[in-house]
């Protein structure tokens, strides 16, 4: 495989060659996790490290799923909650951008509650995040300091790339231009800069207000409707096969409740792995990896034990 990743034949074909690169890293982290179990396993090594060992060579064996090093296409909506809905919305929005900031990532706005996150890994990272958010807290608005319930339901798939064989006819696109809402200036206000996309078939909506140029809005609505179409199919082929990819961390219903945020108790509780964490303050500020990174862990052992 070395080999062949220095052949200019292979070079000069970008899928032949991605491909490529993408199985030899996975071979590369499986190499490395074998090293490791055998020497632990070496003189009589320390159980517990060897047993680690074990659990990390059983997950370098699992093949990677090549939509995790994807991009990432987020849309949050206000849920039941009235304003508090929609506030709390805006901070999730908030929160994914932070993470996305940490990690070095490039977010790109579509419109209101829904972004694109670029970056190697975004959809792998996030792609448990679908489902229902729920938060308690007292609103700005109430008076008696009462706690209220509201949510908000986050969608992630991952964005359509040059590898994905979709044909999209003109026929089944309905195109509808618009002028642009929110802050920009006279040129928003003025001008049909925006783009709404109609998947006749399927009745998938995607919109982008985001960019100045029509031109540029088209381009992105566009993408996101195909990485739209696709999410469904996927959909569509996993549950005839009884294979959700979000099965072993929950039943994939996106609106199945999944997290809870607790303002009054600083606590964040993500119910598909009964875990709680008292820092919601920094968690809500982009901090995930605290939920993200064990959500990914008990994906991974689940799907060892079916081995």
């Amino acid at each position: 495989m070395e080999a062949a990743l220095g052949d200019p034949a292979v070079l000069s074909d970008r899928k032949r060659y991605r491909e490529l690169t993408r199985d030899y890293a996975f071979l590369k982290k499986l190499e490395s996790a074998w090293v490791m179990y055998e020497l632990a396993r070496e003189d009589g090594g320390d159980p517990e490290l060897t047993a680690q060992s074990e659990r990390e060579l059983m997950a370098a064996i699992l093949p990677p799923d090549p939509l995790d090093a994807r991009n990432a296409v987020v849309e949050i909506r206000a849920g039941t909650g009235g304003e508090e809905a929609g506030l709390f919305a805006a901070d999730l929005e908030r929160m994914y951008l932070r993470y996305a900031e940490a990690k070095g990532w490039r977010a790109s706005k579509m419109s209101d509650g829904f972004f694109t996150i670029q970056g190697e890994g975004a959809y792998g990272a996030l792609r448990f995040e679908s489902g229902a958010h729920r938060v308690q807290r007292v609103p700005v608005t109430e008076a008696q300091g009462r706690i209220h319930t509201s949510a908000a339901t986050v969608v992630v798939f991952p964005e359509a790339d040059e590898d994905d064989e979709l044909e999209i006819p003109e026929k089944d696109l309905r195109i509808d231009l618009f002028c642009a809402g929110g802050a920009g200036g006279q040129h928003v206000n003025k001008t049909e800069s925006a783009v709404r996309m109609t998947h006749l078939p399927t009745g998938l909506v995607a919109v982008c207000q985001d960019e100045r140029s029509q031109q540029r809005n088209r381009e992105k609505c566009f993408a996101t409707l195909k990485a739209r179409i696709l999410d469904l199919k996927r959909r569509e082929e996993e549950a005839k096969i009884g294979a959700d990819r979000h099965s072993l961390v929950g039943s994939g219903d996106r609106s199945e409740k999944i997290r809870t945020y607790n303002f009054p108790q600083n606590r964040v509780t993500d119910h598909r792995i009964n875990l709680t964490l008292y820092s919601l303050d920094r968690f809500i500020d982009g901090e995930l990896d605290g939920i993200l990174v064990p959500l990914r862990e008990n994906f991974i052992l689940a799907k060892i034990s079916k081995i």
